[in-house]
């Protein structure tokens, strides 16, 4: 089953971290959040990406262009006739890789909506953003998506609380403080959608047009969402503070999204 992660948006809220590269290749420990979201995939079989890029796509395009020699180490002769030696194996051996020009000013609608012919025939397909990691059971996710037969499932997911929260009793005495923990009611959309092609008869070329304005406004309406449930670890990256948060994480070694 492809996968299409949406990597064209211009990530205004993030630009104090990076501002000369897209927020998809925003580094965690030395590689993209972009390439940490395709391993999450990658776990669980699914190879086969469609990036759709956008602002400031060709450092997406390069760093794939390139990829051995990111990842490898290598002897380069040089001189007319020099050539180049890789050294070593990675995990991605069987990545297929499309990157698809969606547009710079385009919304996620529309850059669905232009990336159709790379999905040919097939009757489903994954689709999610390119800033958030997640340890969610992508075949489990699958799973539910072809048992109940709607056009989109949406992995529902507990957002972390931005603050401390705090129990305390009647005389304001605090009984127990968790730092950031899971918000404990209400979920979000995390991502990690899957859908039936049907989805492409709710979209259409307008730049302006949001996925997750009118087009799941009418699959909602139309009975045609479903939700899964995920109650484990699912983290953003919007801001300088998500993006410390997750690389603490990553560095500590206790990346929960990390299966790899």
């Amino acid at each position: 089953m492809k996968v299409v992660i949406l990597c064209g948006g211009q990530g205004t809220r993030i630009r104090d971290v990076a501002d000369d590269i897209p927020k998809p290749m925003i580094p965690i420990g030395g590689k993209p959040i972009l390439w940490h979201i395709m391993k999450t995939y990658s776990v669980a079989g699914c190879e086969d990406f469609v990036l759709c890029t956008g602002y400031k796509g060709n450092v997406i395009k390069e760093f794939f262009l390139n990829y051995e020699a990111y990842v490898k180490d290598f002897t380069i002769s040089l001189g007319a006739s020099g050539f180049i030696v890789p050294h070593g194996n990675h995990g991605e051996t069987n990545w297929r890789v499309t990157l698809a020009d969606t547009g710079v000013t385009a919304m996620t609608g529309a850059r669905v909506k232009r990336i159709k012919k790379y999905i040919g025939d097939d009757e489903y397909f994954m689709l999610t953003y390119g800033d958030g990691v997640s340890d969610v059971d992508i075949k489990a996710l699958i799973n539910f998506h072809k048992t109940h037969g709607k056009i989109l499932t949406i992995t529902g997911v507990r957002p972390p609380a931005r603050f401390g929260e705090m129990e305390m009793d009647g005389d304001g005495k605090i009984l127990e403080f968790n730092e950031k923990p899971q918000a404990g009611s209400g979920r979000i959309s995390g991502g990690y959608f899957v859908c039936r092609r049907e989805i492409f008869d709710y979209l259409n070329d307008r730049d302006d047009l949001v996925l997750e304005q009118g087009p799941m406004q009418k699959l909602a309406a139309d009975g045609q969402m479903m939700v899964y449930h995920h109650d484990g670890f699912w983290q953003c990256m919007d801001t300088a503070r998500d993006h410390k948060l997750v690389s603490e994480l990553w560095n500590s070694g206790e990346a929960p999204w990390r299966q790899w």
